[in-house]
């Protein structure tokens, strides 16, 4: 484990300019174990400095020496062994396979690589036992380097919540209605005439990715693949007028029969990362709120510095067994929060370069 003598690992970010590359920005000052040293953005960014290139769309200050950074162009030489990728999936693509060849870890937040085989989606309270597929990745016999990966800002809120219940219980049927803020979007989002007093019952590619990768994070590693979780899911996915937190609307139906009081313990007691000291690791991954009318984006995002899904309101479902609603801060815990736990875990288990 990381003690106060040891240098702090050196790491890049890839995409620094977005929204999610400033949340990386945002999350990383300070942190004990991680500094930034390089940062990269697009061709037309490249050579600027960050102040000059970003404009800063989070409600604290840049730090002043991001600010002075300079812009690298996107390429592994030169760059840090470890690096967090905030880019579009379709850059992703061409981007992270360059760095994991040249023999970085490439820690991502792109939805590019999330379905491959041999990359472990990870969300490290549910599934730290799918990180071995990094040993089965080309770039890593070669050279070392990897990319891993972690899950839609939509279905990370999900799965930490019906994580403490399947393991219980089983899960056969899954289905979800969300209510996600535009911030999800990236800048600038939405234009204000389409979003605002509106709902826009659609997101591209939004409900494939939640069905898919919420069968994979909950599935089970057999040898060298992972078996997705056999249950039946739905999901309709939906942007409205807020500005941070995805709300979502579960109904599901279990495999064993199971109180309000026994899935409120699931909850409770759901604290797999306790006594590993990671940095951003929530005490408690899952907080139940007992109001009648919580979670809410505005009073319960930011729990546990917005690295904890928030839920309330569980009751019986008419048509499964029980429903309930979660809430997460889907560019912390959705996003780059997300992407530094990864981190953190793989730094236990001696998997940094």
């Amino acid at each position: 484990m990381f003690n106060a003598m040891q240098k702090k690992h050196s790491i890049g970010i890839l995409g620094a300019t977005g929204m999610v590359g400033q949340r990386f920005i945002q999350l990383l000052e300070d942190h004990p174990w991680f500094e930034i040293t390089w940062l990269a953005a697009s061709d037309r960014s490249s050579g600027k400095l960050y102040a000059d290139a970003a404009k800063w769309r989070l409600d604290t200050p840049c730090p002043e020496r991001i600010a002075k950074m300079k812009i690298s162009a996107a390429d592994p030489a030169g760059a840090p062994a470890i690096i967090f990728a905030a880019l579009d999936s379709d850059i992703a693509l061409d981007l992270e396979p360059r760095f994991a060849a040249a023999g970085c870890a490439v820690v991502s937040n792109s939805s590019a690589f999330r379905m491959a085989p041999s990359v472990p989606l990870v969300i490290p309270e549910v599934n730290a036992e799918h990180l071995h597929l990094i040993d089965q990745q080309s770039w890593r016999k070669s050279s070392g380097g990897y990319i891993v990966t972690n899950p839609n800002c939509s279905a990370i809120g999900l799965v930490l919540a019906l994580k403490p219940i399947e393991q219980r219980f089983g899960i056969e049927q899954i289905f979800v209605t969300t209510m996600q803020a535009v911030s999800g979007a990236g800048y600038p989002g939405v234009p204000s005439m389409d979003i605002l007093g509106n709902v826009v019952p659609y997101i591209k590619s939004e409900e494939e990715k939640m069905e898919a990768e919420t069968l994979k994070l909950l599935g089970s590693l057999t040898g060298e693949k992972i078996a997705p979780l056999a249950a039946r899911m739905s999901a309709s996915c939906n942007r409205v007028p807020v500005e941070d937190g995805h709300t979502e609307s579960v109904s599901i139906k279990l495999t064993k029969p199971a109180t309000h009081t026994e899935i409120l313990a699931a909850w409770a007691e759901f604290k797999p990362l306790a006594g590993k000291n990671l940095p951003m690791a929530p005490e408690q991954p899952v907080i139940w709120t007992p109001e009648a009318d919580r979670p809410q984006p505005r009073l319960d995002k930011n729990r546990a510095r917005g690295m904890a899904v928030t839920t309330g309101r569980l009751r019986p479902c008419g048509l499964l067994d029980w429903k309930f609603t979660v809430l997460s801060h889907n560019t912390v815990r959705g996003a780059a929060g997300a992407a530094i736990l990864n981190a953190e875990l793989l730094h236990s288990l001696d998997k940094l370069p």
